[in-house]
């Protein structure tokens, strides 16, 4: 082949190149902008508009409200201490769950993931039964903490400690602990070898693990609505009461660019600190760095470990099942297949086949969209643009979802998009959610594949479908499964969205929960400690399987 022949090739493998990432990109960038930024330009657009005039000056009039301005503070200091006392909690946990090799860890890594998966309204129920008016303290010592910030505190450290022992676990057993011990041969002490070792090493998981747990509890919805009442309130809260109770869309839509601009900057230093965690480490196979605990400090603190996991984590499900089971003969249970208690215009129990319908979709749709996405911004040649749009995938978990949801209302109501009386627009919500955790789980599997392997089966005559079907999904197909899980399990619980847009003759569980938990009566009660444990078992189910199907070489979240 002449030397002309040799230059035509490469320019049309460019060329070719380009196609199959922009239309990798396509679809979950017009997915995005139909679903999540026009509805949410909208909700905001309305708010700040009065006859076609954006009035900014609305801006400096909402922060001037003293109770706003306790609305934000109260926000970020309960995030901050959420953040601290979770690090406390269950830094010692990602010790153990890397370092010690005990039986049943396998069972109890899936148990401390349970409350991770499961809805914020569950896990608001469940601490509702145990510190509540009528709950376990209460019976037992007469204590009650619903009325206070430590019972909302708790649920979020009960929410998030799975966040902190997978992602700085996850790191910490696969750091070579020969580092340590070639420091401590030349006479450093154990402590000083880990702090001037260890730690450094642990650094960027922890500020990673730290901003997510912040990033959760600073946009705190179904956890705060329940144990917070009318005393405390987070930023995605007062959203809620502005939109739905006061009507107040101009306040909405300023404490809505506020929180989209607090999750922008905590993602922002995210993306920093996991190129950090990326760039600079080398890890080692995991299997060989857990072995059994020795001595006693060891198995004092694997005892240690768990019993923060008994009294932290299993106790609330524990209340919350008990609870749900107070009248004789599953009488909560029964009372689920009548629709006579005027909470629902159908029977509550047909809100499990509802929310399983839901989950099943948005799955599929998630699963679509961030495939798409993950495998576009693996490839080498993904412009700027395609490496911006991986921390815009994050934005959904951080921005109001109750903005989302009122959003698709206003938005999503015209041709050729007039979605508000179809069932499709709840999966959507949920999809939303889901995304990003698919994209997290595939991307490190996605990027571990050999690229020679997919150049030499295009050399060979391979489509770009071929490609994937024939090389990185046989790869990826184990990663591809626990993806879905995730999806499914976030799908099922959402509730910030959805409480919006579930129809009333269709609820989904997180919706049919937290509307028996506002009527009073102890047959609403009971039905929604029932409900709870319905939902919270199919999450356990669903997460069990996760971590049958988990690899090491999958991502953790």
């Amino acid at each position: 082949m002449d030397l002309a022949g040799t230059e035509v090739v490469p320019r049309k493998g460019r060329a070719r190149s380009a196609a199959v990432r922009l239309g990798l990109i396509a679809v979950p960038v017009a997915f995005f902008a139909v679903f999540f930024a026009y509805p949410v330009a909208a909700i905001v657009a309305r708010g700040l508009k009065a006859d076609g005039v954006w009035q900014f000056g609305r801006l400096r009039d909402v922060l001037g409200q003293s109770d706003i301005q306790h609305v934000l503070w109260f926000t970020t200091w309960q995030a901050l201490a959420s953040t601290a006392l979770t690090l406390l909690a269950a830094l010692p946990g990602a010790y153990v769950f890397a370092r010690f090799d005990f039986p049943g860890k396998q069972l109890l890594r899936a148990v401390v993931t349970v409350p991770f998966v499961l809805p914020t309204v569950v896990v608001g129920t469940a601490f509702l039964a145990l510190v509540g008016r009528g709950g376990l303290l209460d019976e037992l010592w007469g204590v009650r903490l619903d009325t206070t910030v430590w019972a909302i505190l708790l649920a979020h450290v009960f929410f998030n400690y799975a966040v902190v022992v997978r992602t700085v676990g996850g790191l910490w057993s696969q750091l070579d602990p020969r580092q340590e011990e070639a420091a401590r041969m030349l006479g450093a002490s154990r402590l000083t070898a880990w702090r001037t070792v260890t730690l450094p090493a642990l650094g960027p998981a922890v500020a990673a693990a730290a901003l997510m747990v912040f990033l959760f509890t600073f946009t705190s919805f179904g956890v705060v609505q329940i144990l917070g009442g009318p005393t405390f309130s987070t930023l995605e809260v007062e959203i809620y009461r502005q939109t739905s109770e006061i009507f107040d869309l101009s306040t909405a839509a300023v404490l809505t660019i506020i929180q989209f601009l607090a999750v922008g900057a905590i993602l922002a230093v995210h993306a920093w600190t996991v190129r950090r965690r990326e760039s600079t480490l080398r890890l080692v196979d995991a299997a060989v760095t857990a072995r059994r605990p020795r001595g006693a400090g060891q198995w004092t603190l694997l005892a240690g470990v768990l019993v923060v996991i008994v009294v932290l984590l299993l106790l609330p499900l524990a209340v919350l099942v008990q609870r749900s089971l107070d009248a004789p003969a599953f009488g909560y249970y029964r009372a689920l297949t009548s629709a006579d208690g005027g909470v629902f215009l159908v029977a509550p129990i047909e809100a499990i086949g509802n929310s399983l319908q839901y989950a099943v979709v948005a799955t599929l749709i998630a699963v679509l969209i961030g495939s798409l996405a993950a495998a576009a911004l693996t490839r080498r040649d993904a412009g700027r643009f395609v490496r911006g749009f991986d921390a815009l995938l994050m934005l959904p978990l951080g921005v109001s979802a109750v903005t989302v949801g009122f959003g698709f209302l206003i938005a999503l109501d015209e041709p050729p998009l007039d979605l508000r009386s179809t069932w499709i627009l709840v999966p959507l919500a949920q999809a939303l959610v889901g995304v990003p955790f698919v994209v997290r789980t595939m991307l490190p599997v996605l990027r571990a594949v050999d690229q020679r392997l997919r150049e030499a089966a295009a050399v060979l005559g391979a489509s770009p479908w071929r490609v994937w079907r024939e090389v990185d999904l046989p790869l990826v197909r184990r990663a591809l499964l626990i993806a879905a899980g995730f999806a499914f399990a976030v799908s099922l619980g959402e509730f910030g969205a959805t409480v919006f847009i579930a129809r009333p003759d269709n609820p989904t569980l997180p919706v049919a929960v937290a509307r028996l938990l506002g009527r009073a009566g102890e047959l609403n009660y009971g039905q929604a400690m029932a409900l709870s444990t319905v939902l919270m078992v199919v999450c356990a189910v669903a997460l069990l399987v996760l971590e049958r199907l988990r690899t090491d070489r999958t991502g953790e979240f």
